[in-house]
């Protein structure tokens, strides 16, 4: 028996040495392993000029846009445009039908010749003193009432011409030959494209940084290149509302492809900034307690390779792929621009620029 137990006893003693060489093994084994770099791109932060804008999103207005109309009932005997036509101001654009009103002024003409003789022969009478110088003045009256008479029949049918106010483009007819219209029926709509005004709204905030004369940029979905205008007026009243302010802007539009009724977008130009740290979008971990950035260093201890330190930053305006960051990061500083959502602070990386995010201040996806 107590051999046996001395046997038992020595079994478990050599196990449970065994075991305990293995932990140690493995305890240092993990001592000196180390986690494989994780792969990132860089960009190296510079100071750069950056042109601050006030950024809004605008309706665009015609200067000069009215619907045409008539403001005299008649039937439509001629039609002188097409529609989508650019006219000039004073063209014919359509002619009510003015055969009674014709009629009415050569009825007014002769009666103005009648009263003309008339008057010319009791000038005559009342030199001579055979008619009283009340004759006279009737004569003188009824002449005037019928001059009066034809300039009010040629008014009623200059009215029955309509012709446009002032240069621009029709949009589409909204009458047809013969065509009985009512006062005030549309005829065409006609708007002025060249310039063009642009409202939009801005936070109260911002009044200060607004006048008369700063730079306007626009841009509209869909339509290549850019629209320089400026301001030209700002509202005398803040919503009270919104807490926003209206301004309006004219915009250069030589080629007609802006259009009243589009939206577009708007930057206020302002003063450049100079040294102004700008990095990708990608580089940013946005998190609810702070956003932060992963910034390249070399490894600590002296140790070989690269590791990252975590900066909390303070971001600024956004423009393209691009935004600016307040505090947090320093003029020189290498920042993570993808591959952040794999690492830890501390953590080991090997910088990989082979292939690097979109880092422009206009893109232009193609997806779009």
């Amino acid at each position: 028996m107590i051999v046996m137990l001395v046997v038992v006893f020595s079994c478990i003693a050599g196990i449970g040495y065994a075991k305990k060489v293995m932990v140690m093994k493995a305890i240092e084994a993990h001592k000196n392993f180390a986690m494989p770099p994780v792969a990132v791109t860089t960009l190296v932060v510079k100071g750069q000029k950056w042109q601050p804008v006030l950024s809004a999103v605008g309706s665009l207005r015609a200067v000069n846009g009215v619907t045409v109309s008539t403001d005299l009932a008649g039937i439509v005997s001629e039609i002188n445009f097409e529609s989508g036509a650019a006219v000039k101001k004073g063209a014919s654009l359509i002619q009510l039908d003015t055969q009674q009103e014709e009629a009415q002024l050569h009825a007014a003409e002769a009666k103005l010749e009648w009263t003309k003789v008339d008057m010319d022969r009791k000038r005559d009478l009342v030199a001579k003193k055979t008619i009283s110088p009340s004759d006279w003045d009737s004569a003188q009256s009824e002449y005037r009432q019928a001059v009066a008479n034809v300039d009010t029949a040629k008014a009623v049918i200059a009215r029955k011409h309509i012709v446009a106010p002032f240069d621009g483009y029709l949009g589409i007819r909204q009458v047809n030959l013969g065509q009985y219209l009512n006062p005030g029926a549309s005829i065409v709509p006609l708007q002025s494209l060249d310039p063009i005004y642009v409202e939009f709204n801005l936070p109260q905030q911002d009044l200060g940084q607004l006048a008369v004369g700063k730079k306007l940029r626009l841009r509209a979905a869909d339509i290549e290149g850019e629209f320089e205008g400026e301001i030209n007026a700002i509202d005398s009243r803040v919503d009270d509302a919104t807490r926003n302010v209206m301004v309006q802007g004219t915009a250069r539009n030589p080629d007609h492809k802006l259009r009243p009724g589009m939206y577009v977008n708007v930057d206020v130009l302002l003063p450049e900034k100079d040294s102004v740290l700008a990095i990708p979008v990608s580089s940013v971990n946005y998190a609810p307690y702070g956003d932060s950035v992963y910034v390249v260093k070399p490894a600590a201890d002296g140790k070989p390779g690269l590791e990252v330190e975590q900066h909390v930053v303070k971001l600024g305006p956004a423009r393209g792929d691009q935004v600016s960051v307040l505090s947090g990061i320093q003029d020189g500083d290498e920042v993570v621009t993808s591959g952040g959502f794999k690492l830890c602070p501390h953590a080991a990386v090997q910088v990989n620029n082979a292939v690097t995010p979109d880092n422009s201040l206009t893109p232009k996806p193609n997806d779009t």
